[in-house]
């Protein structure tokens, strides 16, 4: 079975980023030969409008029939709600913690990010999950992509 990747925006970008664009395009480059299932939100969507036009312009020229799109809802706002109530991260964050319960509530097997300082990091993701295994939801799988790409070819 394919594993099913949620990225947040950071990844989509890293495409332009000298330190990560390597391991970013063998993500897709796993998505493109359909070793992997791309998994994108509204919110992502939304944070891309902001971004600078080559990251827009390479988001809109991937093959659509290769992402799985999935949106917000209640379910994901309370949760990420919660993520800040009960101080996993501050109320800045708050797009950050929408990633991660859209991700939870999709029930992805993995959230790419290169964020480091609010998503992929040690105390954050025990923290997520804590609020997740508290609530009944499952633990959430929260890696940078270079812990996810296929090193066998």
């Amino acid at each position: 079975m394919k594993q099913r990747i949620y990225l947040d925006t950071s990844v989509i970008g890293g495409a332009f980023d000298e330190e990560f664009k390597q391991i970013t395009n063998q993500l897709f480059e796993m998505a493109f030969q359909k070793k992997i299932t791309l998994v994108i939100s509204d919110v992502t969507e939304k944070e891309l409008s902001n971004a600078p036009l080559e990251v827009v312009s390479f988001f809109a020229a991937l093959n659509k029939d290769d992402i799985e799109f999935v949106f917000n809802n209640v379910e994901c706002i309370n949760l990420a709600n919660l993520y800040i109530k009960e101080g996993v991260v501050g109320q800045t964050s708050f797009d950050d913690c929408q990633h991660i319960a859209i991700a939870t509530v999709h029930k992805v097997d993995v959230l790419a990010s290169w964020n480091f300082k609010h998503i992929v990091n040690i105390i954050r993701i025990r923290g997520y999950n804590s609020v997740n295994l508290k609530l009944g939801y499952q633990v959430l799988e929260i890696r940078p992509p270079n812990q996810i790409i296929d090193y066998e070819n």
